[in-house]
């Protein structure tokens, strides 16, 4: 078969080769090397943009003074998330293996919309969907699969949650259809990815009913009940529940033995938001405070997190399939299916929002298969022992100190110089706060913000395999060298 010899978008196998050399070399030079980068850049918006050539281009440029551009502009103004001290957000470094993966995908750029699109991948991802399953400890007859992130598994956990517990009416004439208001429950802690998706649903989110919570910034049964009991007395409808398998402020699980309980008393729905904490069911230590996530109706995940991704890769999970596929499939001519066996009839979009779907289970499989899941789970386990060594280094010092218990791999704490010891918070406040500015700026560690009873929290969140003891002990370092500064 021959080829156009000029055209751009068809290069050579020798040209192919010799930029996938320069792209994999800078790869492995930058893995090598992040821990001495600066985590974040400084930079500005305008120095960026003076950096990039801002004219449409109408002729090509050779790949590797492309190549240059990305090395020597944007690798230097991004935020290395990979590093060791990159502390803020719920954020996980990546891997070799998922990078060269997501290569693969798009090398062969499928379309995971049904079976018959592309027989192998579809494969694939019932595959991994079925180890996630095992992982996670749930029904091995449910469904899911993946899907960009938390948000969106969350949404089509919600939307579930609607059809099975909402008037069918509903799903065909809109809310005008149905007079009573819908409700969903959810700890002060919930993401607020919850009630974006309440309002997205046309359930609204001002019917997101915001529970109190304890000591340990845990989901209150009692307070719950209470609320659940007033709506039905108000002639409200409540549909579902939604269980927090590790909070983004602090870390907390809410008692998911307790939840589901209470979601099968008042026959509701119960959906677990497991996006960050859902894969420390792979460390020992973690096992006990995710109790009960297996009981749940549909549950949020995200390997894009804990099991060290690079984005985009959320899951989905849906303990009866048949209900999911009431929420989801859409019959139309152009994607009906015609003469196959059921298992090569599947259809992925009968399942979720989304019809085009990049081949997000490629990593996922291939990082298991390469690395298997007891490392993973081996460096979970390293990361909540970071944090918990960070609180024992916060708890045993004189100008720091907790604001939230460990409970995962989440830490909020702040400095308390003796200047302001027993002077007014907002004294202590706005100090952190400048502290925390001067930290992103240092560019040695990072860390994000919380505000926990009120008081602006330093907070930061391990989940990095190349994290170390050293690493939480060098962070206090930079804010005691930080804190004298100002």
């Amino acid at each position: 078969m021959s080829r156009h010899a000029d055209s751009k978008l068809d290069p050579s196998a020798e040209e192919i080769r010799r930029w996938g050399d320069a792209a994999v070399g800078w790869m492995a030079e930058y893995l090598h090397c992040v821990r001495e980068l600066r985590v974040y850049p400084e930079t500005t918006s305008r120095d960026i943009r003076e950096r990039l050539d801002e004219e449409l281009p109408t002729e090509s440029l050779p790949f590797l003074k492309v190549l240059d551009t990305f090395r020597e502009v944007v690798v230097p103004a991004t935020r290395q998330n990979a590093h060791p001290r990159m502390f803020g957000y719920v954020q996980a470094p990546g891997t070799a293996i998922a990078a060269l993966a997501d290569l693969l995908a798009s090398t062969l750029n499928a379309n995971l919309t049904a079976w018959r699109s592309t027989p192998a991948a579809v494969e694939i991802e019932r595959l991994t969907i079925d180890w996630v399953k095992q992982i996670i400890g749930f029904n091995a007859d449910a469904a899911g699969l993946f899907v960009s992130g938390g948000s969106m598994a969350n949404f089509a956990g919600l939307a579930a949650a609607r059809r099975a517990k909402a008037p069918d009416e509903l799903m065909r004439k809109g809310a005008q259809a149905f007079p009573r208001a819908l409700r969903i429950y959810a700890s002060e802690e919930t993401h607020h990815s919850v009630a974006k998706a309440a309002a997205m649903l046309g359930i609204g989110s001002d019917n997101v009913r915001y529970v109190a919570v304890d000591e340990r910034f845990r989901i209150r049964i009692d307070d719950l009940e209470a609320k659940i009991n007033e709506d039905v007395a108000a002639g409200h409808l409540p549909i579902c529940i939604v269980g927090n398998a590790g909070t983004v402020n602090t870390g907390a699980c809410d008692s998911l033995e307790q939840v589901s309980e209470t979601a099968r008393r008042f026959g509701l729905w119960m959906h677990v938001d497991g996006s960050y904490g859902g894969f420390a069911t792979l460390a020992p230590s973690a096992r006990a405070c995710l109790a009960g996530i297996e009981r749940a109706d549909s549950i949020s995940l995200d390997p894009h997190k804990w099991l060290y991704l690079p984005v985009d890769c959320g899951c989905v999970l849906y303990r009866d399939p048949e209900t999911a596929r009431a929420t989801f499939a859409h019959e139309a001519e152009y994607t009906r299916v015609i003469a196959q066996q059921a298992d090569e009839a599947f259809a992925v979009w009968d399942y979720g929002p989304e019809l085009s779907r990049r081949f997000r289970a490629l990593k996922v499989w291939m990082l298991l298969t390469s690395v298997g899941v007891r490392a993973v789970g081996e460096s979970i386990e390293k990361d909540l022992a970071c944090a918990r060594h960070l609180e024992s280094l916060v708890r045993a010092s004189d100008d720091f100190e907790m604001l939230a218990p460990v409970e995962l791999s989440i830490f909020c704490f702040r400095y308390v110089p003796a200047g302001l010891k027993g002077g007014p918070e907002e004294q202590l406040d706005a100090f952190n706060e400048r502290l925390l500015v001067a930290l992103q700026r240092d560019g040695s560690s990072y860390l994000s913000n919380a505000r926990i009873h009120g008081r602006f929290a330093l907070r930061g969140c391990v989940m990095n395999y190349r994290t170390t003891h050293r690493d939480m002990e060098i962070l206090l370092m930079d804010l005691r060298r930080l804190a004298a500064t100002l």
